[in-house]
């Protein structure tokens, strides 16, 4: 008996999906499931044997206290009604975080951490964080906090493993990997290629913004008649437009979508390709890879298990330019390879990913 603790899960960020796809695929015999969230952007959603319990909120630091409030004292009455036994914490955010019961046990699901996102876990530098110093270490100071009060703790790759353990964290962490709707994403091959990449997720220098822009001048640069597609927005949006907006011949940029749009995106493009610095385990390569799109991406830890070398696509040095525009071509070059490829991305994540599989996983950190 479970109460999943998460603001915003009408939005169409990563833990939301992941959410939503996981209470979309629970085994017939789960026991009641209490969703504690926000009622920002929310739409008509039912799941067997869940409760959804929705909270006045908005998305500003503010108010997230007093959501904090109110979701403890409903944690609090479930708890003494013996209606759960756990919580479920997603972060971030991490305000929630400090207001969850002390007496009530808690599971962690770190999707990922500030000491990830702020760049410190990289030896190299790829990104200047979005935040100052000082704001970083208050993040990491909550977060071992956070880390502290919880039994157990769920990451979804070796990399957020290794992520907590730079904060002292002796805890047991289970690695269960984000997943996919199989039944959602499925590859339409009467749909016409007609983009040559995609690129999705959010515009910032986090993402790879930067690099992203270097990487469309390369192949357009090799191939004047690539057809390179960009779904996403976010805080770098203008000084990418500045740098891409002319080239209307070779790059749609769409600016912000829905997330049922992204299915036909999806079944328009030939390759998924990422210069993303850091992701949690990115939904977005699943959800393509699922639709039979190889992927291209830099080379971090991230992508262990996801992107097999030479099966499911390539990962190549990080911020090597020349290397990734030289791997796009020669799959665009090689149909033979790029339909190889093809199905075994869809073996593979039915595999190793598939929410019907991985919901059992995450329920079985609960007995």
């Amino acid at each position: 008996m479970i109460a999943i603790v998460y603001p915003q899960f009408y939005g169409v960020g990563g833990i939301a999906r992941y959410l939503d796809s996981f209470l979309a695929n629970l085994p017939v015999d789960h026991s009641t499931i209490y969703l504690i969230t926000g009622d920002e952007h929310r739409v008509d959603r039912h799941y067997a044997n869940v409760e959804l319990i929705h909270l006045p909120f908005s998305s500003s630091r503010f108010n997230l206290f007093f959501w904090s409030l109110k979701a403890r004292k409903i944690l609090n009455e479930l708890y003494k009604q013996r209606k759960i036994q756990y919580i479920n914490l997603h972060i971030p955010p991490l305000i929630p975080g400090l207001f969850m019961p002390r007496h009530i046990p808690l599971i962690l699901t770190a999707h990922t951490t500030y000491i990830g996102m702020s760049g410190r876990f990289y030896k190299t530098q790829y990104f200047v964080s979005q935040w100052r110093d000082f704001e970083v270490n208050i993040k990491l100071w909550l977060e071992s906090r956070i880390f502290k009060q919880a039994v157990k703790i769920i990451t979804l790759t070796e990399q957020g493993r290794q992520e907590l353990l730079t904060y002292g964290v002796t805890k047991p962490i289970e690695i269960i990997p984000n997943g996919v709707d199989t039944s959602l994403f499925t590859q339409d091959l009467t749909v016409a290629k007609d983009y040559d990449v995609l690129f999705c997720g959010r515009i910032e220098h986090r993402k790879g913004s930067r690099a992203m822009v270097k990487v469309c001048l390369a192949l357009i640069q090799q191939k004047p008649d690539i057809r390179i597609l960009i779904v996403g927005y976010g805080d770098d949006d203008v000084w990418v437009k500045s740098h891409l907006s002319n080239l209307t011949e070779n790059i749609n940029l769409t600016g912000k979508v829905s997330f049922s749009d992204m299915q036909h995106y999806y079944q328009r493009s030939k390759l998924y390709v990422s210069t993303s610095y850091y992701e949690g385990l990115p939904g977005t390569c699943l959800e393509a890879m699922a639709m039979g799109l190889p992927t291209i991406a830099w080379d971090f830890l991230f992508y262990q298990g996801l992107v097999e070398q030479d099966e499911t696509g390539c990962l190549v040095e990080p911020n090597n330019i020349r290397e990734m525009a030289k791997k796009i071509i020669s799959l665009l070059e090689s149909q033979l390879t790029i339909t190889r490829m093809q199905q075994n991305t869809r073996v593979h994540v039915e595999r190793d990913f598939n929410w019907r599989r991985l919901s059992k996983r995450i329920l079985s950190v609960f007995e």
